[in-house]
């Protein structure tokens, strides 16, 4: 047997997502012993409506829930049901995940030894590439009398846990259980429950060791799986395994949502400088370019540190140094046939370096006249041109209960009130361009296309 008590586990719930969504039914089939001890299942009040398409897949209805406990109501009788026993589920991170939290609003630790049924069957059967539990129903002909409701998937767990053990051999089983539920292998400084105190909704975390700024920060819409995954035994050498082995403690900032998180994390990344963070650190270097007119140079390079958020849409390029950005200026030149004089990439009489090998039309050489040259400059430039900001004033992005102001591409704050935007929306900001939020902000707007999350705001002078 898996072990002397087991409770197999199922919950139905109002969305997919422990940190914000709420059990609507839990459903224990307690085995002690390899014989079924009860049965046990339970309706649970979300305090929110049931979305439709839930209400169509469980069956579950708000009607249902009308009246029945909440789970703070039967949060005594659900641990005391769980305690001393393996906590198994069907994809377990979802069913733990949901019953931690509802047991950490009240303050609760809930810690049960836990396997996973989708790790097990994969252990067990890996010539299979389904183990979802519809997949494991079909294969192994198993009794469902209730789909989607919280016993009925339960039963079929202890259904599957017995055709296994009629099916494959002791050492077989033992073996794959050890491999379904072997834990991440956490660094020496850091506490055994460290990681399992880590919510699992969005937001960011940071790694600190002996002294009080962070190793590392990073961000995740589930932080725990985030900051596991940087445990995990595949990461056991070089940068990793030095992070690892130098955290000592973890402190995290929940957030409403991954946009909140990735602002939040660009931010704090910029202000502390951790030694671990290669990406979105502050670049003093980062530069574009502008068109000149009438210049014996086409181009200007300007740090984008100091240029007006208002001008961006006359610049070209995100370059992390002057470098990258005379790299990249030299292989537009090549495939367009561009004077590197021209560009201001070379000096001095005679031809340029791209005219000697015939990959300039002549412009150094009298060949080319200024306009024609800078016609198709400005055309091999339409790729790198950066977005002018495509609203009259400040906006606001909605996530969850939160809102994320924006104007000319720069942050502005969170507010987590509209009685706080409105206040928010009304004040005088001196922000300053950042390259990482404009990346941000332009995928979200793309993502966000004509959404009524996104809020016009005008400004009373």
């Amino acid at each position: 047997m898996l072990a002397p008590s087991i409770v197999f586990v199922d919950l139905e719930t109002t969305g997919a997502n422990p940190a914000f969504d709420r059990i609507i039914e839990v459903g224990i089939v307690k085995v002690t012993a390899g014989q079924i001890e009860y049965e046990w299942s339970a309706l649970v009040d979300p305090g929110e409506s049931i979305p439709p398409l839930i209400q169509g897949f469980t069956g579950i209805t708000n009607d249902m829930v009308r009246g029945a406990p909440a789970f703070a109501d039967i949060a005594d009788e659900v641990f005391a049901r769980i305690e001393g026993s393996l906590f198994v589920a069907h994809n377990a991170r979802f069913d733990y995940g949901f019953l931690k939290n509802e047991f950490r609003r009240l303050e609760r630790a809930f810690q049960p030894r836990v396997l996973c049924t989708v790790k097990l069957s994969r252990a067990l059967y890996p010539e299979h590439h389904r183990h979802g539990l519809d997949a494991l129903i079909a294969r192994h002909n198993l009794a469902c009398d209730a789909r989607h409701r919280a016993l009925g998937d339960a039963r079929v767990l202890w259904n599957f846990v017995q055709r296994v053990q009629a099916e494959k051999p002791p050492e077989a089983i033992a073996a794959a259980l050890k491999k379904a539920m072997k834990a991440p292998s956490l660094p020496s400084g850091l506490e055994a429950t460290a990681v399992d105190a880590v919510p699992e909704g969005p937001g960011v975390y940071l790694f600190h060791g002996e002294n009080e700024l962070p190793l590392y920060i990073g961000k995740g819409v589930n932080l725990r799986a985030r900051v596991q995954s940087h445990f995990a035994a595949d990461h056991s050498a070089g940068r990793a395994m030095r992070l690892a082995q130098e955290t000592k403690r973890i402190e995290w900032i929940e957030t409403a949502g991954e946009l909140g998180a990735l602002l939040l994390e660009a931010r704090l990344v910029k202000e502390l400088s951790p030694i671990h963070n290669r990406q979105l650190r502050k670049n003093d270097e980062l530069c574009a370019f502008r068109l000149v007119e009438g210049g014996e140079i086409a181009l200007e390079r300007v740090p984008l540190a100091g240029v007006p958020a208002s001008e961006l849409g006359e610049l070209y390029g995100q370059f992390k140094s002057k470098r990258e950005a005379h790299n990249t200026l030299r292989e537009l030149a090549s495939e367009h046939g561009l004077c590197l004089k021209r560009l201001g990439l070379e000096q001095g009489k005679g031809p340029c370096f791209n005219r000697q090998i015939k990959r300039c039309k002549g412009f150094c050489v009298g060949k080319e006249n200024a306009l024609s040259h800078d016609l198709r400059l400005k055309a091999a430039l339409a790729v790198l041109k950066l977005r002018a900001w495509p609203f009259p004033g400040r906006i606001a992005i909605r996530e969850r209960d939160e809102w994320h102001l924006f104007e000319t591409w720069c942050y502005l704050g969170t507010a987590k009130s509209e009685a706080d935007l409105h206040e928010a929306a009304q004040t005088r900001f001196d922000a300053a361009f950042d390259l990482d939020t404009y990346r941000i902000l332009r995928r979200e707007l793309e993502k966000r296309a004509g959404s009524p999350d996104i809020l016009r705001i005008e400004r009373h002078e």
